[in-house]
């Protein structure tokens, strides 16, 4: 038998037509493993959304769902409008890939691949972009992670951080829409969170509409426009930072943030 899972939240109001990204009563099973179990979300334009959550709630399976490397078993994703699940989506996987961007706990960059190549690579064989332009491309988003200096390094070269904003330059080189982040900072060093945190910091800034799995409160605090809390595969709680973070209505989440936030 299962375990049941918890309450899920009240579901919102009818979905907003002008939602970057909706979901609509999304599950998915790994066998008998239940993982999602009907999560409803909107992220409209621009609104940077932290998702929190114990470990095995879900958290990254929702991710991988959004951008289809594991397809929902039931319910619908809409991506600016067009369903990008079952049937009806417009150009399935190539639809996804050129608007949704996705940055992993592990950098999974090339190592064969110098910096300059691992960003520019992806632009060149999706993109159809010419090596020039590609390159300049991905020049450009080197300086803007900080990493100017480091674009003919290989990744054996660079701090678990470097790697990691060589990573969000990746992504960043296909001119996603939405950017997802999965746990991105969860296997650096105290040290070296901070300057990964920095360039998602100024991402928000900029109005990139962004989708953040992690463990940092404090930034979800600072720099988010919605928390959603999820257990069991459900979404729990969600509101604004001060709703959530700072007065949960849910024990679940009051007993979670206790423990996160004593360390």
């Amino acid at each position: 038998m299962e375990k049941q899972a918890p309450t899920a939240a009240p579901p919102t109001d009818a979905r907003a037509p002008g939602a970057m990204l909706s979901l609509e009563g999304v599950h998915k099973r790994f066998g008998h493993l239940h993982v999602l179990r009907g999560v409803d979300m909107d992220v409209d334009r621009g609104q940077v959304v932290c998702v929190i959550g114990p470990s095995g709630s879900g958290k990254s399976t929702l991710l991988r769902c959004i951008n289809l490397l594991e397809p929902p078993d039931q319910g619908r994703i809409l991506l600016e409008g067009q369903q990008i699940t079952g049937d009806a989506a417009p150009e399935g996987i190539d639809f996804v890939r050129r608007r949704v961007g996705i940055v992993f706990q592990q950098f999974n960059l090339f190592p064969h691949k110098s910096a300059i190549e691992n960003v520019s690579m992806a632009q060149e064989k999706v993109l159809g972009r010419s090596g020039d332009h590609a390159r300049a491309k991905a020049h450009e988003l080197m300086n803007r992670v900080g990493l100017a200096d480091k674009v003919n390094e290989y990744p054996e070269r660079l701090s678990g951080g470097q790697q990691q904003r060589v990573a969000i330059a990746r992504a960043l080189a296909m001119d996603p829409h939405v950017m997802l982040f999965d746990e991105v900072t969860s296997a650096l060093d105290p040290e070296l969170v901070k300057e990964v945190l920095d360039v998602m910091r100024e991402l928000a800034s900029e109005g990139m509409t962004m989708i953040v799995v992690t463990h940092e409160i404090g930034f979800a605090r600072d720099v988010c426009s919605q928390v959603v809390f999820m257990d069991q595969g459900v979404v729990v709680e969600r509101g604004s930072p001060r709703e959530v973070l700072e007065h949960p209505k849910n024990e679940r989440t009051r007993r979670f943030l206790g423990l996160v936030l004593e360390h």
